[in-house]
């Protein structure tokens, strides 16, 4: 047999095949070739990685039989360690691989008729015989033999179990709605009677409304007549404990009469603490707007605290420039005055100082002390009703904690600013922010008759006191004639007519509003002045606190001071009434 080489053959081999079978056509076309088969080779390996890393399973296999081939995410759907574990053990997929033989009959038909089938979901037994749910994208290889195919296997075995639980869901939501219907139905049935009994009730509730809307109204009342009976005692016996003061005791007797003072003091503070804060509640304290000479009533308070600073032993200075507000005074006042005893309370060295600085945008009132201070974290609790800047015996004469509450509610309601600043230790600073619109003009200042008064010289200084009530008019004289003055006490507008048919002509009046048969302290008052044929200083001295009497007495011009009478307030208001006549 002639070689293939020699040109006399008549057999090709691959080189003739190809157009290489000279030397010089296989130097030629050799290149291209080499880079072409290793083009098919690059090939080659990216689907192998792809065959071999795909998150989904696939496979090849004869449906008569087993697998051909398959990945490693197709063993790992089965539960095997890996490809070849897998082929080992399937070798029937009808037996093996499928839980149901007649739904792998049922695939093979259909794959056998279409040759391929999409998406079908079925069961794949595990290696552990367990089923695992998943969807088979199928398709016969006519060309590998007559039942090959490659499938396509993804795991829904959690689409599964949540379309399972959505099942279950919808079974009991079905249930439940069965069970709330025959609920409801069986309701229809005693819907009348409800409706009806409704009706009784929304009537009884009407009759309740009006009823606590009733009560609400004769709250007020109530307070206004409760405060007085409560306060009437409370005033003749600091009336009295101040008198004692004011006398030479032995040290045990005068630490005793302190210790009662302080007592009386605090139920004091106390009781009108909580009439303030209930009608603050209530929005039932009323403003009552008028001009306010800001720097005499400031240093009326002033003088109110000089004796607590002495007695405390510390400084108090105060910084008032000239200023006029439009404002309540009553308020304003109450506002300054919780301030100042708070400060003075909690202050055992140093000072406390009341000044007013005018900014840009607002007038402030501030309250410095050199007290105990306040942490950070508590300086919004401050303003809490019964919150105490200090545990019990601490030092200092301890309140209930609404003296601050009153001030952030009356702030609010005058519709100024409040803030705190403080270093624990060091002290604190109060701050009122008053709006600049509330000033008034500068001119009214001059037309003000309050002036800051001093502390006269009372001796001989004739007051006539009305009250009906023996043991204040009692204690009222033993603080007065302390004092030096002349005092002429009457029970009603009679006795003090008959006095002045006696000869008395006082310098000053001080009446107490509500008398026997319903008279008024204001009657006596302008009886007296019409008896005198001259307009004697005069002024209230009441436990009343509703706005109604408040407004009525400034109203007739009549200054008022409310029960119980702090000796330092009543001081003040006796030297503002007896200085145009001293």
């Amino acid at each position: 047999m002639k070689k293939p080489s020699d040109p006399t053959s008549t057999g090709y081999d691959i080189g003739d095949l190809l157009g290489l079978s000279s030397q010089s056509a296989r130097k030629s076309y050799y290149p291209a070739l080499q880079e072409r088969l290793e083009e098919l080779e690059q090939e080659r390996n990216r689907y192998k990685w792809l065959f071999e890393n795909a998150l989904h399973g696939i496979f090849q296999a004869n449906l008569r039989g087993g697998f051909l081939a398959c990945n490693s995410a197709m063993a790992r759907i089965c539960g095997y360690d890996n490809p070849e574990q897998l082929q080992k053990k399937v070798i029937r997929l009808r037996e093996q691989l499928f839980c149901s033989a007649a739904e792998f009959d049922q695939l093979r038909q259909e794959l056998l008729d279409h040759g391929s089938l999409s998406a079908r979901e079925t069961r794949l037994r595990r290696a552990d015989q367990t089923p695992v749910y998943v969807a088979l994208t199928m398709l016969r290889r006519p060309d590998l033999g007559p039942e090959v195919v490659a499938t396509f296997v993804a795991d829904i075995t959690e689409r599964v179990q949540a379309r399972q639980k959505l099942e279950q869901l919808n079974a009991e939501l079905e249930k439940r709605v069965e069970e709330r219907t025959e609920a409801l139905q069986n309701a229809n049935v005693d819907l009348r009677y409800q409706i009806e009994e409704r009706e009784k009730v929304e009537q009884e509730l009407k009759v309740a409304v009006n009823a606590a809307k009733e009560a609400n109204r004769s709250k007020d009342k109530y307070l206004a007549a409760a405060s007085h009976d409560l306060l009437q005692p409370l005033n003749a016996a600091r009336l009295m404990i101040s008198a004692l003061q004011d006398s030479q005791l032995p040290e045990a007797e005068n630490r005793m009469v302190h210790q009662v003072h302080r007592a009386l003091e605090g139920a004091e503070d106390l009781l009108a603490d909580l009439l303030d804060i209930s009608k603050l509640d209530q929005q039932a304290m009323k403003l009552d707007l008028t001009c306010l000479n800001l720097a005499a009533m400031l240093k009326g308070l002033g003088e109110e605290f000089d004796a607590v600073a002495a007695n405390a032993g510390l400084q108090f200075r105060l910084r008032v420039p000239p200023v006029s507000l439009r404002t309540d005074p009553r308020m304003l006042a109450r506002i300054v005055r919780n301030l100042l005893s708070n400060a003075f309370r909690y202050t055992r060295e140093g000072g406390v100082m009341l000044s007013v600085r005018q900014r840009r945008d607002r007038l402030a009132i501030e309250i410095w002390d050199t007290g105990v201070g306040i942490e950070a974290h508590k300086l919004q609790d401050i303003f809490t009703e019964f919150h105490q800047l200090l545990p019990q015996g601490t030092g200092g004469r301890q309140g209930v904690g609404l003296g601050l509450a009153i001030v952030e509610r009356m702030v609010r309601v005058l519709g100024y600013g409040i803030r705190v600043t403080s270093r624990p230790g060091r002290g604190s600073r109060f701050e009122v922010s008053i709006p600049l619109e509330h000033r008034v003009n500068e001119a009214w200042r001059s037309q003000s008759s309050a002036g800051g008064a001093t502390h006269g010289n009372f001796d001989g200084l004739a007051v006539l006191v009305v009250d009906n009530e023996p043991a204040v008019l009692e204690s009222m004289a033993a603080l007065l004639e302390g004092w030096g003055c002349e005092v002429f006490p009457a029970d009603g507008e009679s006795s003090a007519l008959d006095m002045l048919s006696e000869g008395l002509v006082p310098d000053v009046i001080l009446a107490d509003f509500h008398l026997d048969n319903n008279a008024t302290g204001c009657e006596a008052v302008y009886a007296v002045r019409r008896a005198l044929d001259h307009d004697v200083p005069a002024a209230i001295i009441t436990a009343d606190r509703s706005d109604e009497v408040r407004t009525l007495l400034r109203a007739q011009y009549l200054p008022i001071l409310n029960k119980p009478v702090k000796p330092n307030r009543l001081r003040a208001l006796l030297a503002s009434l007896a200085a145009p006549s001293t």
